[in-house]
């Protein structure tokens, strides 16, 4: 069991990071008036910020974008309860429009999800080219309040947590 101090909480950071790092796509949730909605989007995640391409009329951006909020949810896969294990967040949801930021970003995409490579022209990440046949833009989901849920160490585990930079 892990207690919510000391050098217990560097063993919940690493499991924390081993999660974000083995799983692939973020639950993102938005809500518009009285209707809730869920999209599964692959991510890369880095400097707290998870990217992930969409387009700009999804419903999952623009109803963020007209409210500000979205949640997010990644989770391990597992078939016991006690492999119930995941990150529930809320936060903001932002295009990226800083040309360093997005380079940063497709870069560890492009490692993360090497068949992505495809859809740039030659050896090159051409963005506007890859933007223009998808229709599809960079965006990041910044969390505000993370909690960590892990039944492995008791039933019902929830620590709030910060993020790995």
């Amino acid at each position: 069991m892990i207690p919510d101090a000391g050098k217990e909480n560097s063993e919940l950071a690493d499991r924390v990071q081993a999660l974000i790092l083995s799983c692939s796509t973020i639950t993102l949730a938005t809500c518009s008036g009285a209707s809730a909605w869920a999209a599964p989007v692959y991510y890369f995640y880095q400097r707290s910020g998870f990217y992930f391409f969409s387009s700009p009329e999804s419903r999952h951006v623009t109803d963020a974008v007209a409210t500000g909020e979205a949640a997010g949810s990644i989770h391990a896969a597992g078939i016991g309860w006690k492999d119930i294990r995941g990150i529930q967040m809320n936060g903001s949801i932002k295009k990226i429009v800083s040309p360093v930021e997005a380079a940063r970003a497709i870069s560890g995409y492009l490692k993360k999800f090497p068949f992505t490579g495809d859809f740039f022209s030659d050896s090159k990440a051409d963005l506007d080219g890859f933007f223009g046949r998808f229709g599809v833009r960079l965006y990041c989901f910044r969390p505000r309040l993370v909690i960590y849920c892990d039944n492995s160490i008791r039933f019902g585990y929830r620590a709030e947590i910060d993020l790995p930079a």
